[in-house]
């Protein structure tokens, strides 16, 4: 189970991701810089906006209902990456995708997904599972151990930490622009384990005045 301790005795972090999403982008470099400052170990697991917004089509603009769609693409592959080729793929062949999608702005095209796939040494083959919901079970069951841990009322990132008592405490981000590094890295980080400390905390929030950052 992901709450459990890695066997190395770092701190587990558990991060819940969509390719998609810039903001997910952005602090998921924040929480591999931490991984340089601090003794903790990334754990990466796939949510999927398209998941989480499939009964609401309805409501939003239909442009982020076109974008929404596309979206399914991206975590199928990774979802069944991880199920062929094991747990230690999905951190790398997020990156490469990220990279593609967000940092070169190649945005979430099949030939992204596909030279980030070359780029970790999967097999190209994989781009087959954008177009099929082989693994849609495992798919949505990533998606709803995050979403069970923070609730219905978020997107993507979740990231999952211990508490007071051990038991891992669940929140929507950090939200943060550009993607802190050294020692601030290290503060933000401090600051999640000590607000999870707190029970009955919930939320910090401020109106964005910026867009995602990329380095």
């Amino acid at each position: 189970m992901s709450q459990n301790t890695p066997a190395n005795g770092k701190t587990p972090a558990d991060f819940w991701f969509d390719p998609l999403c810039p903001w997910a982008w952005m602090t998921s470099r924040w929480i591999l810089e931490v991984e340089k400052v601090r003794d903790i170990e990334v754990r990466w697991h796939v949510m999927s906006l398209a998941v989480l917004n499939e009964d609401k089509l309805d409501d939003v603009p239909e442009e982020y209902r076109d974008k929404l769609v596309k979206a399914w693409g991206p975590v199928r592959v990774v979802i069944a990456a991880q199920q062929l080729h094991g747990d230690e793929v999905v951190g790398p062949l997020y990156t490469a995708l990220g990279t593609r999608f967000h940092n070169n702005g190649e945005g979430p095209t099949r030939e992204a997904i596909a030279g980030a796939l070359k780029d970790v040494g999967l097999p190209e083959d994989l781009l087959e599972y954008a177009d099929k919901d082989t693994y849609d079970t495992e798919l949505r069951a990533s998606h709803q151990e995050g979403i069970d841990k923070v609730g219905q009322e978020v997107g993507t990132p979740v990231i999952a930490v211990p508490g007071a008592d051990g038991e891992q405490v669940a929140f929507f981000g950090p939200v943060v622009t550009p993607a802190p590094k050294g020692e601030d890295a290290a503060k933000l980080w401090d600051g999640t384990l000590l607000v999870a400390s707190i029970p009955g905390f919930y939320e910090i929030k401020r109106t964005r005045t910026q867009g995602p950052i990329f380095d």
